[in-house]
């Protein structure tokens, strides 16, 4: 009896020199949290529209995702599918790179155009992604997003704009940093003339994208944790030598010091999107911001 209680025990042995093999775990199965390191089936994250079900964090969203989750049956009559970037000034390698970027993102650049609607209502909306290029903002990004806007304008339809950038794309230098006035000026004459526009900031939105179209809403909604801002933390940290606060251009920091009318989760951004176009619509087909 007490021979069992001490029994030998017995172990696999591995010869010396062979690998140990890991288990065959099929790529993009599982995903992590950045913020509460969870890991989770990356099929559940996107039954829960990329938000993690622990701590909320909004994953980041590829344009054609966004459009799913906010056009009436993910429907989109797609503006300029065709207009794609080139290399206008031959910055070195720039060329490569945007091929690259093309086939690893299966896009043309880092905005998708078109018209649909939401909640019933019609809507012109541009849809930007970090997929392609970090969602920077080049000549096609600006020319995409004024054309929206002329396309609003002319219909008479409300406009809104998802961002997400690191901002100016530099390979097309001055060419890149025109567009900001360009998308403003062309805001300027929609909204004047009573044109509705919902600008929506999403993780990140940054540089000239945020210094120009992502600021102009007559409403600016962001989603939770958001990252909002024109220069980076350690930039200004160093020009005005100050610690900034932990939470420096969150979207909670903005809507707290103005910048922002509301953070809304992602779950409740289609029913709020609704909310604004039905308060606006004379239920004629016409929407007025002003």
């Amino acid at each position: 009896m007490f021979k069992d209680l001490f029994h030998k025990k017995k172990y696999a042995t591995i010869p010396s020199g062979q690998p140990r093999t890991k288990p065959d775990i099929p790529e993009g199965l599982m995903s992590k949290c950045p913020k509460c390191g969870n890991i989770q089936f990356s099929k559940e994250i996107e039954k829960n529209l990329k938000v993690c079900p622990g701590c909320g964090h909004h994953f980041r969203l590829s344009a054609w995702e966004r459009i799913a989750m906010t056009f009436d049956e993910g429907r989109l009559a797609e503006f300029d599918a065709e207009m794609e970037s080139v290399d206008p000034l031959g910055f070195p390698g720039y060329a490569n790179k945007l091929e690259a970027q093309k086939k690893s993102s299966g896009l043309k650049d880092a905005v998708i155009t078109g018209e649909g609607t939401i909640g019933g209502l019609p809507v012109v909306a541009a849809f930007m992604t970090f997929d392609f290029f970090a969602g920077s903002m080049g000549s096609v990004v600006g020319e995409k997003i004024t054309r929206a806007i002329e396309q609003a304008h002319a219909k008479k339809l409300p406009l809104i704009i998802f961002s997400t950038s690191s901002g100016a794309r530099m390979q097309e230098s001055i060419l890149s940093l025109m567009q900001m006035a360009k998308t403003s000026a062309a805001l300027a004459k929609f909204q004047g003339d009573g044109g509705l526009y919902i600008s929506v900031m999403t993780d990140p939105t940054t540089g000239g994208v945020s210094a120009s179209f992502a600021m102009l809403g007559d409403y600016n909604l962001a989603e939770p944790g958001a990252l909002i801002g024109f220069a980076g933390r350690i930039v200004i940290e160093q020009t005005i030598r100050q610690k900034l606060p932990d939470n420096f251009q969150t979207a909670e920091f903005n809507l707290q010091h103005g910048q922002l009318d509301k953070v809304v989760h992602r779950k409740e951004l289609k029913a709020t999107l609704a909310k604004l176009l039905d308060m606006h619509s004379d239920k004629g087909g016409i929407i007025n911001g002003g």
